[in-house]
């Protein structure tokens, strides 16, 4: 029943993605698309990838900090294999990646999974926070062009669904809020009775490891080169677009603060819970480039496209060689053994 329901929700979030590609290229020209994808610059798509490559090295150093600080030492090489063929998860099944990763290191280097998983979502915290400081600087500098299509798409159909559906809304609110005070009521006339049984020792002990975990980035003594590593893996990722613009001459025009408010704005499209962001991505960078740079929407198209096939195609390719590596390397405990 379990897997049926993982089966169910992949096929609905794979519909959804197709929704939304379908939505991006609708009544656009498609040989003019695939002319422009066949004649485009790809020497600035190699470069692109290979900032996808140095970021993803970057963010494995990042983590090595946070695992460091708990008192294990890992590789380099063995940490930016781990990430990779979580990434190489999440293309297939989203939010898998996070789990694989820790999964893979956990095995390889004799960590506990549950402090890892602490470490990783320490990490998601610290970048969605730094994600929206981004957003929120690119709407700063350029009001007058992202605020306006952030209110038309954003905020105007937020508030619109939120007047239209005020009852509903409170309600889930109001039950949200009474399922929580009886847990706390449960959770404290019952706890003692709980502590009898295993399955609350598991859990009990999966939630320390967590917040061990989690607290890595507090009392990591690196807290300078684990900001670094946050501006060097962010700065790649907006080379990631800025370098691509070249390739096309519809947004060779473009700049690198122009690059910085695609990728803020397309990443939401990278974290929508569709696999490998396919359709979300597309749909979201094509009405950026259109609606605030005035890219015509078969560029725009082509773009979005060229872009996300560049970094599938990395994280495929860099992400199998990684998972072969971790295959072919021997556990830590099976060389320290010999």
């Amino acid at each position: 029943m379990k897997k049926a329901l993982s089966v169910f929700n992949y096929l609905v979030f794979l519909l959804l993605g197709i929704l939304f590609l379908w939505l991006a290229f609708r009544n656009l020209n498609g040989k003019e698309i695939i002319e422009q994808i066949l004649h485009a610059d790809y020497f600035w798509i190699f470069l692109c990838i290979t900032a996808g490559v140095l970021a993803h090295i970057a963010r494995a150093a990042r983590w090595n900090i946070l695992i460091n600080s708990m008192g294990h030492k890992t590789r380099l090489s063995t940490t930016f294999y781990a990430v990779m063929t979580g990434y190489l998860a999440n293309t297939a099944v989203p939010r898998l990646g996070e789990v694989t990763r820790c999964g893979v290191l956990s095995k390889k280097g004799n960590i506990p999974f549950t402090e890892l998983l602490g470490t990783v979502i320490a990490e998601r915290i610290f970048d969605m926070i730094t994600m929206l400081l981004i957003i929120i600087t690119v709407i700063l500098f350029q009001l007058g062009l992202v605020g306006a299509f952030v209110d038309k798409h954003v905020f105007s159909p937020l508030f619109s669904n939120f007047e239209n559906n005020l009852l509903p809304l409170l309600f889930i609110l109001g039950l949200l809020i009474s399922l929580i005070i009886v847990f706390i009521f449960l959770w404290k006339k019952y706890r003692h009775r709980l502590k009898k049984y295993s399955f609350y020792h598991k859990v009990s002990q999966f939630a320390k490891g967590m917040v061990e975990g989690i607290k890595t980035i507090k009392r990591t003594r690196n807290k300078g080169l684990f900001l670094l590593y946050t501006v060097i893996i962010w700065g790649l990722y907006a080379m990631m677009i800025y370098l691509p613009f070249f390739s096309l001459e519809a947004t060779s025009h473009l700049d690198f603060g122009d690059a910085l408010t695609v990728m803020s704005i397309g990443s939401l499209g990278i974290v929508a819970p569709v696999p490998g962001g396919i359709g979300t991505y597309h749909f979201i960078v094509k009405a950026v480039l259109y609606e605030l740079y005035g890219v015509d929407q078969a560029s725009a198209a082509s773009f979005a496209t060229i872009t996300h096939a560049a970094q599938t195609l990395m994280i495929i390719v860099v992400g199998g060689l990684s998972f072969l590596m971790l295959f072919l390397q021997k556990n830590k405990v099976e060389n320290e053994s010999s």
